[in-house]
């Protein structure tokens, strides 16, 4: 069974850094693309970072570009995202999602119902 386990959320002040983990069990990351998302409240969910699958190309949210850090990890079989430098704004479920085919890029972000494999969420909360 394909199961994505996100990990590494909580709270932090602003400015400060987090390291979400995406670990996968039942299939390897390397042979799909990842792709990292988030909600907030009430609103919709958003695209935050993707990789791609054989030559790990990254891409990034306007918002988030030169803060965050996507990466692989194979021989752990994760993602991570770093997150440097966080905002309020940053405040969110963040999801982890992973496909094994091609994934469509618009505006220079993966499409998110392009995913088929969904984690359950991590927390971040960015708050002083």
């Amino acid at each position: 069974q394909l199961q994505l386990v996100e990990s590494g959320g909580g709270l932090v002040q602003p400015g400060g850094s987090l390291r979400l983990s995406c670990a996968a069990s039942g299939f390897t990351l390397d042979g799909y693309v990842i792709g990292w998302f988030r909600q907030a409240p009430g609103k919709e969910r958003e695209g935050v970072s993707c990789i791609s699958r054989r030559y790990s190309i990254t891409y990034y949210a306007h918002s988030v570009k030169g803060r965050f850090t996507i990466s692989r990890d194979n021989a752990n079989n994760t993602v991570y995202l770093q997150m440097n430098s966080l905002k309020p704004e940053d405040t969110a479920v963040y999801y982890c999602a992973a496909n094994r085919g091609v994934v469509t890029i618009v505006q220079g972000m993966c499409v998110m119902r392009e995913f088929a494999y969904w984690g359950q969420g991590t927390q971040v909360t960015v708050s002083s």
